[in-house]
């Protein structure tokens, strides 16, 4: 799964890798680690304004909700079912990417978890990347506030991985630079699952 991401450049080199322009600037704080349970907005393309980076919630909200609990368990959602989970059947045609200049890992060291080895995982052809995302826009029914929220898209996880996600063996999906217009447009969502994938690179942290 993936529940930490790093984004840590500046501004402009975002603006310019993506091709596009940040419409909240002041918005966007460079982070070493980003973790997921805090829910917090990330810069994110969505299908529907491609020249155009926005603050979307990590945590998928999907519209009928009545509270915005759910979020815990939609951080992440299975490329394998996600037209079949109720949270994120309707979102699967509301593409967008995620940015990030990396995402953290642990690998098990042994059978119960108790000790672990970070790593940090960085394309070896992508400084700044996007992952494959879904979202959802969710109105509040107590303040009628909407809330933008999103979900990384995983897959099974490939060699590299499967040696450091060795409990769960997933990894989430790294668009290829090439084929962000493809999934933002709506290609076949299966089409990125496992064997896609983007050479990766795995350094140790202490």
């Amino acid at each position: 799964m993936c529940y930490r991401t790093k984004l840590n450049s500046k501004l402009s080199a975002i603006e310019r890798s993506l091709d596009a322009g940040f419409i909240e600037p002041d918005a966007y704080k460079p982070q070493l680690e980003i973790n997921a349970f805090t829910f917090s907005k990330t810069p994110v393309i969505s299908d529907e304004n491609q020249g155009e980076i926005q603050m979307f919630n990590w945590g998928l909200v999907p519209f009928w909700a009545k509270d915005d609990k759910i979020k815990k368990m939609t951080l992440n959602a299975r490329i394998e079912t996600v037209t079949e989970k109720p949270a994120f059947r309707n979102s699967v045609k509301n593409r967008c990417l995620i940015i990030a200049d990396g995402y953290y890992e642990w690998q098990w060291k042994d059978s119960k978890g108790k000790e672990k080895q970070k790593y940090l995982i960085t394309p070896t052809d992508q400084e700044i990347f996007a992952f494959a995302g879904i979202y959802s826009s969710w109105t509040n029914p107590e303040n009628n506030e909407t809330l933008n929220t999103y979900s990384i898209v995983t897959t099974e996880a490939n060699e590299l991985m499967a040696e450091i996600h060795n409990n769960k063996k997933r990894m989430p999906v790294v668009l290829k630079a090439q084929d962000h217009k493809s999934w933002l447009n709506g290609t076949e969502h299966s089409n990125f699952a496992f064997p896609y994938e983007v050479p990766l690179v795995a350094t140790a942290i202490d």
